[in-house]
């Protein structure tokens, strides 16, 4: 668990790193994992891990959005940054402009402080 939240961090800071590059599209692939990578280490509590994206986030909205343990709309920030990540990565004309790769940075930075709250609170 704690593992995880420390490539976590990581890769938060690897997206800092590439915004203020300019690297746009590869600082929402950062950011988008950096949610991801904190959302498993939650599951890891739980036991759980899962081979696809959608597992992680399925079983996130389920155990912990729904039951009312994190905001909803931490909801809305993972399942968009998955989808914006999958079109930074496939999309070849996929356009992202700075304030694009700055409000993933920023949410995945808001949804990784609240996981590690929660889980110092454990």
């Amino acid at each position: 668990m704690q593992y995880r939240l420390s490539m976590a961090r990581e890769r938060l800071h690897s997206a800092e790193i590439l915004l203020q590059d300019g690297s746009y599209k590869d600082s929402i692939g950062r950011s988008y994992y950096a949610m991801f990578t904190a959302v498993r280490a939650l599951l890891a509590m739980d036991g759980q891990d899962f081979s696809k994206h959608a597992g992680v986030i399925a079983y996130f909205q389920k155990e912990y959005i729904k039951t009312g343990k994190f905001d909803k709309k931490f909801s809305k920030y993972i399942s968009q940054a998955f989808q914006i990540r999958n079109n930074v990565d496939y999309a070849d004309f996929f356009l992202v402009s700075s304030e694009d790769a700055q409000e993933q940075h920023d949410r995945a930075s808001e949804l990784l402080d609240a996981i590690e709250k929660y889980l110092n609170r454990q």
